[in-house]
């Protein structure tokens, strides 16, 4: 339980801004610590109990209910600001400034009764296009997840922030949904117009970073950036690749190649200057994880400073259980991008070689590895493919298709179509060659067949990367309409052509015409704002 005001002790000496809180209408009496470093948030967050030391020094914190983000409690403020530019649906549902006025004055309010946390940092590598970020909280466990995962100026440099975009973090204010508009208790609110995002409701730490992930890209495409839900890494050469995936695609795990530099493993943006990380940390999801597979990422979950969320420990000795789901099978560890020793400082890279769409085909048709066209690029930009796998949520049974645009569709203000018609022209201008990687199921669906072997795919993508797939002859998939390469170094041959890993070819093509259908029914959303040559780039009727 969190001490009360009254017993708090005083605020520290660490480098403050010039900008109080009272720019936010807060009480700046109240005690407040301002930019404490790492192991000086251990310290309070133990003392308020926040969470417990596991071994080899980690913070674990348990978020339960809410193990993950709360998509359909998401709202943006609707006024002149975002009234044009905002794509309103589902996916950003409006929020009336009244509503918001009500719930902002509730939230400060409640922060004024705390003892709070100040945590100023910057979003995006760009000197240019990156924005100050303010996060206030009144837990330590969560100023120290902004410290981790958004880039750190120095002490110098902290002293003259003045934020372009503030966190509010309410975790325990419950809303009410008649007086603040909200549709449960929980909310996470973007306001463009004030520059600011109100969360409430919830412990998840993720919402944090992923509001300001929609922040970004509601504001770059103004300033002609295009902002990414991918990975980025670097070769010696200086070849940089992109790797966009859903949940469970495994685009930290394949840009985290020991090979190869990480620019960083989410959120990217891609510019007339090329490429730049727009966060300073990781936050990877863990269940699973091995430290043969995985070997940095495993490194780093044994870290001081690391933030393992809703793991299990064993008793009394606090292991991780990696393989233990029981709170949630969204296990997550959030670390700065230093600990993984092949981090590429400042965050930044060149125009990409190569561009890798991964999903996690679970009906096991689609091929392991596939060059694609520019319209292709575009088609499957759009779909953003990856497959849910029975018991992974209630009442699913059989594989289920998931489809998010741009790899990313619950962080899209704008229209997808704006992305991905900036995407296409990027990857025309600057000649970058597209791959699609199933890193799903072969030799069947989920149940039947087994999952894609990572030392091949691993195998697979440098190959691409290396270029020694240009010159290798293609074979076009009937169904998709994909290119697939006929041999890479270190694949077994058969493994390349999906009917020919299941034992019958029949149930294949079932299965195949099935999923087919699947993405023209879910392109027709996107049929008006997509040129026919798009339209057409997708599997054949």
């Amino acid at each position: 339980m969190s001490q009360q005001v009254e017993d708090a002790p005083q605020a520290s000496p660490n480098p403050k801004s010039s900008f109080g809180l009272d720019i936010h209408g807060l009480d700046p009496s109240r005690p407040v610590h301002w930019n404490l470093s790492p192991v000086q948030l251990y310290e309070e967050a133990l003392r308020r109990d926040e969470g417990r030391l596991a071994h080899m020094g980690g913070f674990a914190a348990v978020t339960a209910p809410h193990t993950g983000r709360s998509p359909n409690d998401k709202f943006i403020v609707r006024e002149p600001t975002s009234e044009k530019t905002v794509d309103w649906g589902k996916v950003n549902v409006p929020m009336s400034p009244e509503h918001y006025a009500a719930l902002r004055a509730d939230v400060v309010n409640h922060l004024n009764g705390r003892e709070l946390f100040v945590r100023d940092a910057r979003a995006g590598e760009d000197p240019k296009a990156g924005v100050n970020v303010r996060v206030v909280t009144p837990n330590a466990w969560h100023s120290l997840f902004a410290y981790n995962m958004f880039l750190r100026p120095t002490a110098d440099e902290l002293r003259g922030v003045r934020p372009d975009f503030t966190v509010l973090h309410a975790p325990s204010l419950q809303a009410d949904p008649a007086r603040h508009g909200t549709r449960s208790a929980t909310f996470v609110v973007v306001n463009f117009a004030e520059r600011e995002v109100v969360i409430g409701g919830t412990n998840y730490a993720g919402e944090i970073k992923k509001s300001i992930f929609s922040v970004m890209n509601h504001i770059l495409p103004e300033q002609d950036i295009l902002p990414m839900h991918c990975s980025a890494n670097v070769g010696e050469g200086g070849d940089v690749a992109l790797f966009f995936g859903l949940s469970g695609t495994g685009k930290t795990t394949l840009s985290a190649d020991p090979e190869r530099g990480l620019i960083g493993d989410d959120e990217h943006g891609w510019g007339p200057d090329g490429i730049f990380n727009f966060e300073g940390g990781c936050y990877a999801k863990v269940i699973n994880l091995s430290p043969d597979a995985e070997p940095e990422i495993f490194k780093a979950t044994q870290m001081f400073g690391t933030i393992l969320e809703n793991v299990i420990l064993s008793e009394p000795d606090r292991e991780i259980q990696f393989g233990n789901g029981d709170i949630t099978e969204n296990t997550r560890a959030s670390y700065p991008i230093h600990y993984i020793p092949n981090a590429v400082l400042p965050g930044r890279g060149g125009h990409p070689e190569n561009v890798i769409f991964l999903t996690a085909d679970a009906f096991g048709v689609l091929p392991p590895i596939a060059r694609l066209s520019p319209d292709q690029a575009m088609y499957h930009f759009l779909s953003g493919y990856t497959a849910k796998v029975a018991g992974t949520e209630r009442g699913v049974t059989e594989p289920k298709a998931a489809f998010s645009a741009c790899f990313g569709a619950p962080f899209l203000p704008r229209h997808p179509a704006e992305y991905a018609e900036m995407l296409g022209r990027m990857l025309k201008e600057h000649g970058s060659r597209v791959w699609l990687v199933n890193t799903g199921w072969s030799g069947g669906g989920y149940g039947v067949g087994s999952r894609m072997k990572i030392a091949h795919t691993r195998a697979m993508i440098r190959a691409a990367l290396r270029g020694d797939l240009d010159t290798v002859a293609t074979q076009e998939d009937p169904i998709f309409g994909l290119h697939v390469p006929t041999e890479v170094p270190g694949v077994p041959g058969n493994v390349l052509t999906p009917r020919s890993t299941w034992a019958d070819g029949d149930a294949y093509d079932e299965a195949a015409r099935k999923l087919a259908g699947m993405f023209r029914e879910n392109f027709e959303k996107y049929a008006e704002r997509a040129s026919d040559r798009v339209g057409k780039a997708g599997p054949a009727a």
